[in-house]
């Protein structure tokens, strides 16, 4: 079986150290590659025929965090390894629960990736050894983790979760705006508010946090 791979990372020498591993590997077939989470959407879009994405964490435009989450809700059916040079428990965290597949090192071996990849694809979870045990970690003593649920009351104005729920979509600011008959600039004070409100600082956070508080 011919598997459809494809890579996003904001660094064009690391897409290229990657796709140096897999070409030892006759059944990987890598369709595309993006710089950032926006471009690796708008490719999809284009052909969601693919079976893994390789996606980056830090990325302009639109972290990999982000685009997993949009990409998993959108094509569940496609796995997503995160492939990052990060492995602090925040990014884990955020990586499990925007619904990633996966987690490795790019220091990682060609084998170890190749291996990573099948597993992944036949219902495994590819992890660094150093990964599973943070994830283990994080399993074990959930209440000590800053980034677990808290219990304030959060308040939003119906206009606020209307943009919110546009936002939870992967909407832009001028698409959310058009939708809602505002002002791109309204769209983004709003933005600004429930940032403020639900003390977080980029739209993942704040789509998770309002979900987990039945916001939306």
């Amino acid at each position: 079986m011919n598997t459809k791979l494809a890579i996003v990372d904001d660094n064009t020498f690391l897409i290229k150290a990657i796709k140096d591993k897999l070409s030892f590997f006759d059944d990987i077939s890598i369709k595309w590659f993006a710089l950032d989470g926006a471009q690796a959407l708008a490719k999809i879009e284009e052909n969601h025929n693919l079976d893994i994405i390789l996606m980056d964490i830090e990325m302009p435009v639109l972290n990999g965090i982000e685009a997993t989450q949009i990409i998993k809700q959108k094509y569940p059916h496609v796995k997503i390894i995160m492939l990052t040079v990060f492995d602090n428990d925040e990014n884990i965290f955020k990586a499990i629960q925007a619904g990633a597949d996966g987690y490795l090192l790019k220091e990682v071996d060609p084998e170890t990736l190749h291996k990573g990849i099948l597993e992944t694809l036949d219902g495994g979870a590819a992890m660094n050894p150093s990964i599973a045990m943070k994830t283990l970690k994080l399993l074990r003593n959930p209440t000590n983790e800053k980034y677990l649920e808290d219990k304030e009351e959060i308040k939003l104005s119906k206009r606020e979760i209307d943009v919110l729920e546009q936002l939870s979509k992967g909407l832009s600011y001028t698409v959310i705006a058009k939708n809602l008959i505002l002002s791109p600039s309204t769209v983004r004070k709003h933005i600004e508010n429930i940032y403020k409100k639900l003390q977080v600082h980029s739209k993942i956070e704040a789509v998770q946090k309002a979900k987990r508080h039945n916001i939306i």
